[in-house]
């Protein structure tokens, strides 16, 4: 979005971003006492607006936090960021904190802070076809987060932490895996496929549940291929013909090599690409407005 206006949201305001500032004493700043949603955009169609929305509800459930907005407001918001932007295809990035407190005290009992509610729209350059079937490399980490992982925190060291053993590595990602069994990766689900059944750990409080995700369960079960979304153990990793990461950003990634060793054939399996090209025609779909 280069030499675009950069307008972001933030408490009821539309300002520019360099405007755009938040107390230091914000318990989204001080703790991470706060959680966020990245939704896709796809010729100004908000992938899946339903499913992000329930997500960030449960978030808020989560944490006793009230929805400083309901769903038409916040589609407004959207709408809003959109046309001041320039949006097409973009991403909307929503954060909310429990607001600025009077003094630095894990309390939230009183007294009561007003939300810090900040959204802005941002580029997202879509993955190209021939470098994403090219495949990315991963190593299985273990998975130290806590167990509230279906909450869509910004508290995110862990993840950082992880993702940081996965660069030292030299690789694109890693797979968390918590007593031997596969929980998601660093910002995304995974799958297997194993003799053209597609494997998916189920939804519960060690990962978070992805839009993406769904949807890739949604295609397989509108497209009769066969689906189970039970516990994956980290062996089953090791024997697979193929094994995806999915989110909103990354789409549909397959990873080619695992702890250095390949997956499969060491290529984008057949499953990937009859997924993929489903995935792709569902995005062309929103971006004419025939699904939401």
């Amino acid at each position: 979005m280069d030499n675009k206006p950069n307008i972001v949201y933030l408490n009821g305001q539309y300002m520019p971003v360099e405007k755009a500032t938040v107390s230091v004493m914000d318990r989204g700043f001080l703790f991470g006492d706060s959680v966020y949603e990245v939704i896709p955009v796809f010729g100004k169609n908000l992938l899946r607006i339903d499913g992000h929305l329930l997500r960030l509800q449960n978030s808020l459930n989560r944490i006793s936090l009230p929805n400083p907005h309901d769903d038409d407001e916040w589609q407004a918001i959207f709408t809003d960021l959109l046309e001041k932007n320039n949006g097409e295809d973009c991403a909307i990035y929503l954060q909310i904190s429990r607001g600025a407190y009077a003094k630095r005290d894990l309390s939230v009992k009183t007294p009561a802070g007003r939300p810090t509610v900040f959204a802005m729209v941002f580029q997202v350059t879509p993955p190209d076809i021939d470098v994403l079937s090219a495949g990315i490399s991963a190593i299985t980490v273990d998975d130290f987060r806590w167990n509230a992982c279906d909450i869509k925190t910004t508290s995110l060291l862990a993840n950082v932490m992880l993702r940081q053993q996965a660069s030292d590595a030299n690789v694109e990602d890693a797979i968390l895996v918590k007593n031997g069994i596969v929980t998601e990766g660093t910002a995304s689900n995974v799958f297997i496929v194993k003799n053209s059944v597609l494997v998916t750990p189920p939804m519960g409080r060690l990962l978070l549940p992805g839009i993406t995700r769904d949807l890739v369960i949604e295609i397989a079960n509108n497209n009769a291929i066969l689906i189970e979304e039970r516990e994956l153990k980290e062996a089953e990793l090791y024997a697979a013909d193929e094994i995806w990461m999915t989110s909103s950003t990354r789409e549909i990634a397959p990873v080619i090599r695992l702890n250095g060793k390949a997956v499969g054939s060491g290529k984008a399996g057949p499953m990937w690409k009859r997924v993929m090209d489903l995935y792709q025609q569902y995005k062309q779909q929103l971006r004419n407005g025939d699904v939401k």
